[in-house]
């Protein structure tokens, strides 16, 4: 039996194409059918009971299902998500206080940065995401959530290592006879693949950039994230400085506060030093608790006395709010087994 078409992996032309369309209008309308975030062949009420009942033969509309919903009391919400071959990603609905909702996606299952402050480096590499996987994450969210705002790739892995998928994606959510999302709508993180950064510069897509620096001593991001031994922090920051000249964009420099790590005097003189004359805003992260990782939270003065240092210079801050904490679903903490109750389980 062949295998179906995974419609959420292709763009119009593609669609027309893998299914042997005669009429090329056909494929737009399957397409943004399926942007649409329609769940049912029958839905499409445009195209023939021939071509629908063709369709179900052929194709699918997902190619991966949703195994669990968690909700925080917040308002965030978090699904876990299984692939074709029972692998297991997360993906997060981040609400704002204007009430501007955001999809924060996977681009891997699990990650091979080992980011010592992150709950998904823990986990290690099975593989990248395909485009499909990517799309379907956001289409799901819409599904519980209604038309969201914005989307961020900064859910589980790192978008570096699987820029061509994340690239297929943005073309298939960009799309004007699709989803029609706004690519000023998009923002990848990166824990600083400079090859990436230039990469992304240089050949688009036009979207926001955020680098995850955590801090701007050097020997002290070897020990937090190992990605800095192959990417120094003085060629991280020309790669962030050409990223912000060529695309017009400001990058946002996010920060994980630790305690008594990397929220001294020093390390805020560090990061001020690191963020000077480059167009940057800084975004910083209050550590989210994860059990497992030799960590604590920073206290309320520790945060207090940071961000009185960057703003006293000059800097561009933003304190980035506690959300989604009891299902595992903020910043760092994706990969954390937790029931529908919000506990944590022993893994």
């Amino acid at each position: 039996m062949p295998t179906p078409v995974v419609l959420t992996d292709l763009l119009p032309e593609e669609v027309s194409s893998e299914l042997g369309l005669s009429q090329s209008f056909r494929g737009k309308q399957i397409f943004k059918w399926v942007g649409s975030g329609v769940s049912d062949f029958d839905k499409m009420t445009n195209l023939s009971l021939d071509l629908r009942n063709e369709l179900k033969s052929k194709a699918i509309l997902r190619c991966t299902k949703v195994t669990n919903v968690l909700k925080d009391p917040d308002g965030t919400i978090k699904l876990q998500i299984t692939t074709s071959d029972q692998n297991a990603v997360e993906t997060v609905l981040l609400t704002d206080k204007e009430g501007r909702k955001t999809a924060c996606v996977s681009c891997q299952v699990g990650c091979a940065m080992k980011c010592a402050f992150c709950q998904t480096g823990t986990l290690g590499l099975a593989r990248n995401l395909i485009p499909a996987e990517i799309v379907e994450q956001f289409l799901y969210l819409e599904e519980i959530a209604g038309k969201l705002d914005n989307i961020v790739f900064m859910g589980m892995g790192e978008p570096m290592q699987n820029l061509d998928a994340i690239r297929k994606a943005i073309k298939i959510l960009t799309h004007k006879d699709g989803r029609a999302l706004s690519g000023r709508r998009i923002t990848l993180s990166t824990c600083g693949v400079i090859k990436g950064i230039y990469d992304l510069a240089d050949n688009g897509p036009l979207i926001r950039l955020a680098v995850s620096l955590t801090t701007a001593n050097e020997d002290l991001r070897n020990q937090l994230m190992p990605i800095n031994k192959g990417n120094p922090l003085s060629e991280l920051r020309k790669a962030i400085d050409y990223y912000a000249k060529k695309t017009g964009k400001r990058v946002t420099l996010e920060a994980a506060l630790l305690h008594q790590v990397n929220t001294s005097k020093e390390s805020a003189k560090e990061l001020i030093n690191f963020a000077k004359n480059i167009d940057v805003n800084v975004n910083l992260i209050p550590w989210n608790p994860i059990s497992t990782l030799p960590f604590t939270e920073p206290s309320n003065n520790e945060v207090r006395n940071f961000v009185k240092d960057l703003e006293n210079a000059g800097i561009n801050v933003t304190l980035r709010t506690k959300r989604g904490r009891s299902i595992g679903g903020a910043c760092g903490q994706l990969g954390k087994n937790v029931n529908n109750s919000g506990a944590e389980n022993e893994k």
